[in-house]
């Protein structure tokens, strides 16, 4: 998580606590990074990620 830059200082009801900011990685094959998502939209993400998959596996 530390090496993706995910585990990050949070803040809940003036709170602060160390947590998983929610972000999605599209990895190829070969482990390179080919996409990141890190404002997630939980309605529209699971089509974001396809449609990210499907151009990323045209080229």
């Amino acid at each position: 998580m530390q090496k993706y830059g995910v585990w990050v200082e949070k803040s809940m009801y003036g709170k602060k606590y160390m947590g998983i900011q929610r972000t999605t990685f599209l990895i190829d094959g070969e482990g390179k990074i080919v996409k990141i998502f890190d404002k997630v939209n939980v309605e529209k993400h699971a089509d974001e990620v396809l449609e990210a998959f499907a151009e990323a596996r045209a080229k």
